[in-house]
């Protein structure tokens, strides 16, 4: 018995975990189930993803969301994109939003797809290192439609390695907000105890010869440990565009194929931007999230319903296009969050409540259909989705972005 003997999750997981292929038997009570339900659960590896979700945003458009690169990223990604074709996809949406980046080769191979053999695609310099170079090792078989990437402030390493030789080669149109700027190359150094340092040898730059290293003074860790902070202060994230207007010469670059002006000075800034929308996010959303109100309530109502939804609802697009949270289903929210401590702000409710309202729509497909359900129903409320959605069926704005007539 687990519940309500304040048993640690590294007990509970130990009680679980096991050698593959044996058995472990659980019995588990669920809300308005009478009695223990029996559970016979087979141990084996579980699989993370790296891609979270792909699906046809639209008849012709495609949306491939990467949470992180790893090694199976590639493969992951080839598949997402072959599966789309098959539905007709002719464009495509990558989400790269709070993807803190991963593995280097893992960003290359993806990147390939959309260059030509040869195509740079980064390049390292350090001050007692070779240089190198790492190159598209074939031509890419996506070549015609076109391309959004998607970026934010938490957008990192090896996710500004492709976005930046996306926009470099002027292969798609990058949309959201200057990315984190992280583009160190760091080498290993184990010593005799076990224990290793990884020490700063180089730094990555995109094909046009920005540094993707964001600037730090010497000694002040504080300044660029609250880079976000400071960008959030200066409102930049409200007002990505101005940053443009005070970027000196010596930070403007030019892209390879159609000269536009890009610019440095750490991260990959966008060509369309697209400001922080925060109009939803208020203390008592914070606190709904913080004591997991908003899960537990899901996961009660997916115990009560799931037969019937599924009836009702058969495939996640019946769900998102059809499927609405009712104000009862939302007013046994706030009451069971109440009862847990959640004290009810009316005004901040009123204020976050459409937001609400969309997490457990999310959350509720999440557990439904499949992880990925969780953005088709996400998106839809997502602003930068929206505009690269936009941009993507607009081919005039689209072309005159990227240096087209």
């Amino acid at each position: 018995i687990i519940a309500g003997v304040k048993m640690k999750n590294s007990d509970v997981m130990r009680r679980l975990r096991g050698p593959k292929g044996s058995r472990v038997d659980v019995k588990v009570m669920r809300q308005n189930v009478p009695g223990l339900i029996d559970f016979s659960i087979t141990r084996a590896d579980i699989p993370i993803y790296s891609v979270d979700a792909s699906y046809m945003a639209d008849p012709t458009t495609g949306y491939i969301r990467i949470s992180r690169f790893a090694e199976q990223t590639p493969k992951e990604f080839s598949e997402a994109l072959e599966k789309l074709k098959k539905e007709g996809m002719k464009n495509l949406i990558i989400d790269l939003q709070g993807n803190g980046g991963g593995y280097l080769n893992a960003a290359q191979e993806i990147a390939a797809h959309f260059l030509d053999k040869g195509d740079m695609i980064v390049y390292t310099e350090g001050p007692k290192t070779p240089n190198h170079t790492y190159r598209a090792p074939r031509d890419g078989d996506f070549h015609d439609g076109r391309v959004v990437v998607l970026v934010d402030q938490y957008s990192a390493s090896a996710s500004e390695i492709l976005s930046g030789a996306i926009q470099d080669h002027d292969r798609g149109v990058i949309t959201g907000r200057r990315t984190f700027g992280k583009g160190l190359v760091q080498r290993p150094f184990p010593f005799p105890d076990g224990s290793m340092i990884r020490l700063t040898v180089a730094k990555y730059y995109t094909p046009s010869g920005r540094c993707i290293q964001k600037p730090y003074v010497k000694g002040d860790i504080d300044d660029y440990a609250l880079d976000i902070k400071k960008r959030f202060d200066s409102g930049e994230l409200m007002h990505p565009d101005s940053l443009r207007k005070v970027m000196p010469d010596s930070l403007r670059f030019t892209t390879l194929k159609k000269q536009r002006t890009v610019y440095g000075g750490g991260g990959i800034m966008p060509d369309v931007a697209v400001p922080l929308d925060t109009a939803w996010f208020t203390p008592y959303y914070r606190d709904l999230m913080a004591k997991g109100m908003i899960v537990k309530y899901t996961i009660g109502y997916i115990d009560s319903h799931r037969a019937s939804l599924l009836r009702d609802y058969p495939t996640v697009d019946d769900f998102a296009n059809r499927f609405d949270v009712t104000p009862g289903m939302l007013d046994s929210l706030t009451k069971s969050a109440e009862a847990e401590g959640v004290k009810m702000n009316r005004e901040e409710y009123e204020k976050s409540r459409e937001y609400i309202s969309m997490v457990v729509k999310a959350m509720l497909a999440r557990d439904l259909y499949d992880a990925g359900s969780y953005y088709r129903i996400a998106n839809m409320h997502n602003p930068t989705f929206t505009e690269g959605l936009r941009l993507i069926n607009s081919p005039e704005e689209y072309r005159r972005l990227l240096g087209g007539e």
